[in-house]
């Protein structure tokens, strides 16, 4: 685990105060202290990524990376939004609460930084209405396609459940790939700010990846015992 002190807990303190000025708090982002959850970094990478000392310059590939991760997101909110009207399990639904409220949060933080930084700022607006995927060839890792969101929206009941078990792992499993491709590139990451942002989605998404996978297997073994 790596552990930044005094620099970690600034980087907390500025995201949980653009959080709190639009009334998106996560827990998630403020317990946790000191303590920074490392990401999976290969051998020397640590002298490439990581919050330097003072004002870090940023790169082209941590402007990709925001931008990115904001319609990554997006997506993501918007199919945890349909578990409500589409029959999903208390369980699925407590699930989707939690995904909804962290990723809105990390696209309040990471359009904050691209401000701040004077890049433009994706439409999420946008990207809710027109249920991303649909009309953009060029997809983030793991993103749904139109055809896999056209499925989802048409299952309900435990098929929901199980569909969006499968279609989120993917979803997560993609943004890990997007914050592993940021780590390795040389010059990357080295913002404060932006190392906090990517190790926070990182050591979130990993996380529910596993608890996914536990509900997806109970899933399967419950339809198998199910007499048919």
């Amino acid at each position: 685990m790596l552990r930044f002190p005094l620099r970690g807990w600034l980087v907390r303190a500025q995201l949980t105060a653009v959080r709190l000025g639009v009334n998106l708090v996560s827990l998630s982002w403020i317990v946790g202290g000191l303590a920074v959850v490392a990401l999976p970094l290969r051998a020397g990478a640590a002298q490439q990524a990581g919050p330097d000392s003072g004002r870090a310059p940023y790169s082209a590939a941590d402007v990709q990376f925001m931008s990115g991760m904001i319609a990554h997101h997006a997506q993501a909110v918007l199919i945890a939004g349909w578990a409500p009207t589409h029959g999903a399990s208390a369980e699925l639904r407590a699930l989707c609460e939690r995904i909804v409220v962290g990723q809105r949060d990390e696209i309040v933080a990471m359009q904050h930084w691209l401000q701040e930084h004077h890049q433009p700022v994706p439409d999420v607006e946008a990207h809710d209405h027109a249920m991303p995927g649909m009309d953009h060839p060029m997809l983030m890792p793991g993103m749904l396609t139109a055809e896999q969101l056209a499925q989802l929206d048409s299952a309900r009941g435990p098929e929901f459940d199980r569909l969006f078990l499968v279609d989120m792992i993917q979803h997560h499993r993609g943004a890990l790939t997007m914050v592993r491709e940021l780590i390795d590139t040389p010059g990357a990451a080295r913002d404060g700010m932006m190392f906090q942002i990517a190790s926070d989605i990182s050591a979130d998404q990993t996380a529910e990846i596993g608890r996914m996978t536990r509900m997806l297997d109970v899933l399967t073994h419950t339809s198998q015992r199910s007499p048919q």
